[in-house]
């Protein structure tokens, strides 16, 4: 039986072009992406209403706000104005904002992001990798001492962290884990398998146990089609199942980086293959992967 229940999205971004300025969306031309062509959703806006369109006919109930990687100077900007739209509209529930965490001023934005009431968490991403095609950030931060003192005061604020890696970090993620058991963190897309050869499906595979190892450690499924373009409902089964194993159903969410992952197919598509994963699991296993533990992890 299709899964007909509540959807409590967890990654899912808005952007206003007259208000803040993204260069990912709006430079000429396109910087290249490592997730691939964002052509078809550059240089528009995309809004609360959008959203609900593209998700019409699914059950979505709440939804959880991911930064959408503004310069330190918005940052702040982006949180206040996701705030006012969810104290009009309701949406969205919850806000990862975004904070560059080796910044030596750091401290007051994460203050600042803190006080607004429906912030949870932050986000920085951290996929480093030698090939410059695949990278998206200049060095690894992970290793960087003043990164890690910035990731250190995440707890002192209440502010979960989520994750966005590739499998050659995981190792070194694990331990950041290990040494801040009180900092949720939540790995974003299915941790990037980006390298699709065996080797690399079997680092992340490695990585992806070695983070679930630690009891703070969640993961939401979603952006499968960024690291393989020809993905299908069967192609990520194994993959699904791979990260059940590791985390548990209580640790793994389904997530629609909506509108970015509209390149790779609809709301409904992503939805549909992810109810194709979860076929075998009884009905409260799959409402926790769609709904109940994204209300529990970010605290909806």
């Amino acid at each position: 039986m299709a899964y007909s229940g509540p959807i409590v999205d967890p990654h899912m971004h808005l952007w206003d072009l007259d208000r803040h300025y993204y260069a990912w969306l709006q430079d000429r031309p396109l910087p290249h992406n490592p997730a691939g062509d964002t052509s078809g959703i550059a240089y528009k806006s995309f809004g609360l209403d959008d959203y609900l369109a593209e998700t019409r006919g699914w059950n979505v109930v709440q939804t959880v706000h991911v930064e959408c990687g503004l310069p330190p100077k918005d940052q702040l900007s982006e949180t206040d104005w996701l705030q006012s739209i969810a104290d009009r509209r309701g949406f969205p529930h919850g806000i990862v904002a975004g904070a560059c965490l080796e910044r030596a001023d750091v401290e007051p934005l994460l203050e600042a992001h803190a006080a607004r009431r429906n912030v949870r968490g932050v986000r920085q991403i951290v996929n480093w990798h030698p090939d410059p095609l695949k990278t998206y950030v200049a060095r690894d931060l992970l290793q960087d001492p003043a990164w890690r003192r910035g990731f250190g005061l995440l707890a002192r604020h209440g502010l979960s962290f989520d994750l966005q890696l590739y499998p050659t970090q995981m190792f070194r993620a694990a331990k950041l884990a290990a040494d801040h058991p009180h900092t949720p963190i939540i790995v974003n897309h299915a941790g990037m398998p980006t390298d699709r050869d065996e080797a690399g499906l079997a680092l992340w595979a490695t990585g992806m146990d070695a983070l679930a190892a630690q009891p703070n450690v969640s993961v939401k499924i979603s952006n499968l089609g960024g690291v393989d373009p020809a993905w299908s409902a069967a192609s990520i089964e194994t993959s699904v199942h791979q990260l059940l194993d590791f985390f548990g159903v209580e640790r793994v969410m389904f997530a629609s980086n909506f509108p970015v992952d509209r390149v790779h197919g609809a709301f409904g598509q992503h939805m549909a293959a992810f109810d194709y994963a979860a076929r075998g699991l009884t009905m409260g296993e799959r409402q926790a992967l769609f709904a109940d533990n994204a209300a529990r992890i970010y605290r909806l």
